[in-house]
């Protein structure tokens, strides 16, 4: 591949094809190339979790992974959490129970979120924690945000 190359993503369920350099984050290409902004550019060192996306299911830091490793793998962003019946039950729990004061950290916490309901649907509140353990919020004190996904996990077990 030249310096700058084309690279096929499928995001929130759409195909891109995006000419790059490989040195280019996912994170980079998410937000300029796609105009996905809803991904926050935090500390570029992968100790926030404000860039998180799913891979493939997969909570993945989005400023440590190259969008050519991307290539080939379903990546989903906050903006493809909502479907075209409404939000996702996390969304609206969030909101329900003002789970996000500024808000930054909050499309991190929703996907770490949405991968360990997927993965359990009624995790403990230990497991909770330890799976949002790598998403920090400088403005809560996560109670409302533990709060807003044990509410969410409740919510998608009486849709099942």
């Amino acid at each position: 591949m030249s310096p700058r190359g084309l690279v096929e993503l499928v995001v929130n369920g759409e195909h891109h094809g995006v000419a790059i350099e490989q040195q280019r984050t996912l994170l980079e290409v998410l937000r300029e190339d796609l105009d996905l902004t809803g991904t926050k550019h935090g500390c570029e060192l992968g100790e926030c979790g404000a860039c998180t996306v799913l891979v493939d299911g997969e909570p993945h830091l989005s400023c440590l992974t190259l969008a050519v490793e991307a290539e080939g793998h379903e990546i989903t962003t906050v903006e493809g959490l909502a479907s075209a019946d409404g939000l996702h039950p996390l969304q609206d729990a969030f909101a329900d129970l003002s789970a996000a004061q500024c808000g930054y950290c909050s499309p991190g916490m929703l996907l770490t979120a949405k991968a360990l309901l997927d993965s359990n649907p009624s995790p403990t509140l230990a497991e909770t924690k330890q799976a949002l353990s790598g998403n920090l919020c400088r403005c809560t004190g996560y109670a409302k945000i533990l709060e807003a996904i044990a509410l969410a996990a409740t919510r998608m077990a009486s849709l099942r």
